[in-house]
């Protein structure tokens, strides 16, 4: 009985901390971030100025330097019906030590680059009845607890915000990556929520340890903020680092 329970303690480390040496190994520096590119990657699904409907979208780019290796930087792209432009919400540490608020606005393109690393897009809805969730999601991000702290791990960070309004508007279906760390960061005084897509839910210990268990992110086992995971629908599992491997 010792031995399988040894057994499992080391498959469960080395599930931790394989993936992040192997991330670790394709990274070759880190750039300064003043050198790095933060311009639009052309990856929007429409051009905000020839698409008159209402739009939200939710991208997530790898961290900039150490934190790339573990973990991603997500946010909001919003865009009202008849409107030119889009408006970009995140959550960013620098210079909230020094009284900045750590919602930001608008700071890059809509699908810019993060520190030098290409965004992926994770939710695209559009259309005459996105304009009620757009309103929504400007409530949710109005309503973030955290507009004056940002902390690196476990949260709130800015996968913390993007996970928020995701829980608060459950009508976006918003499933975040495995390396969206901070995601499982709930409210100091909350140990349950709804998953981010609002389809299960989950229970977690100040986002560094909990289990999660829904319809689109599957299960989940959170450690130390990292998170394990399979995905039965969808036949994939989610590993630390690496995040989602099989079939999207």
């Amino acid at each position: 009985m010792k031995a399988r329970i040894v057994l499992i303690l080391l498959t469960l480390l080395a599930l931790l901390i394989v993936p992040h040496l192997w991330m670790a190994s394709r990274i070759s520096g880190f750039p300064h971030w003043s050198q790095a590119r933060w311009d639009s990657a052309g990856i929007i699904a429409a051009d905000p100025a020839s698409t008159e409907d209402a739009v939200v979208q939710v991208y997530a780019a790898r961290a900039w330097g150490w934190k790339g290796v573990f973990a991603v930087h997500s946010w909001v792209a919003l865009k009202h019906a008849g409107s030119a432009d889009f408006d970009r919400y995140e959550v960013v540490g620098w210079g909230v030590s020094r009284g900045a608020p750590a919602v930001r606005k608008n700071r890059h393109a809509a699908d810019g680059f993060w520190a030098g690393n290409p965004p992926e897009l994770l939710l695209d809805l559009r259309g005459p009845e996105v304009e009620a969730l757009v309103l929504e999601v400007e409530r949710a991000i109005e309503n973030y607890p955290y507009p004056q702290s940002y902390v690196t791990w476990p949260g709130p960070n800015s996968n913390s915000f993007t996970a928020h309004v995701g829980r608060q508007v459950p009508a976006l279906g918003l499933e975040l990556p495995p390396t969206a760390v901070g995601k499982d960061f709930l409210d100091r005084a909350t140990f349950t929520a709804t998953t981010p897509s609002g389809s299960g839910y989950q229970l977690s210990m100040f986002g560094v340890l909990g289990l999660s268990l829904s319809r689109d992110e599957g299960i989940e086992l959170h450690v130390l903020g990292l998170t394990l995971g399979l995905d039965l629908l969808e036949l994939a599992v989610k590993l630390p680092g690496l995040g989602r491997i099989g079939f999207k």
